[in-house]
């Protein structure tokens, strides 16, 4: 068990981060579902962006891989284009 002061303080902070990580990647996993179940081509060519930015945010914050993000965006504009 953590004794000094700032690693408890580590341990409450992790915890907290950790929450919220799980928060935004099962948002962003739901809305990827969701735009590539549409078979509507305006209706996902106006969500595609919202799923993008969301994307762009969980790489820019470390929780996906720069190349797991340019992946996902590449495949789903590229699904998005084909409908």
């Amino acid at each position: 068990m953590a004794q000094h002061q700032s690693s408890k303080k580590r341990i409450r902070q992790d915890a907290k981060k950790r929450i919220d990580n799980r928060y935004y990647k099962k948002t962003t996993r739901t809305a990827i579902k969701k735009l590539r179940e549409m078979s509507e081509a305006g209706e996902a060519k106006t969500f595609l962006p919202k799923v993008v930015s969301m994307i762009d945010r969980l790489a820019k914050r470390g929780s996906w891989h720069d190349n797991k993000a340019g992946n996902l965006k590449g495949k789903l504009t590229r699904f998005v284009n084909g409908l």
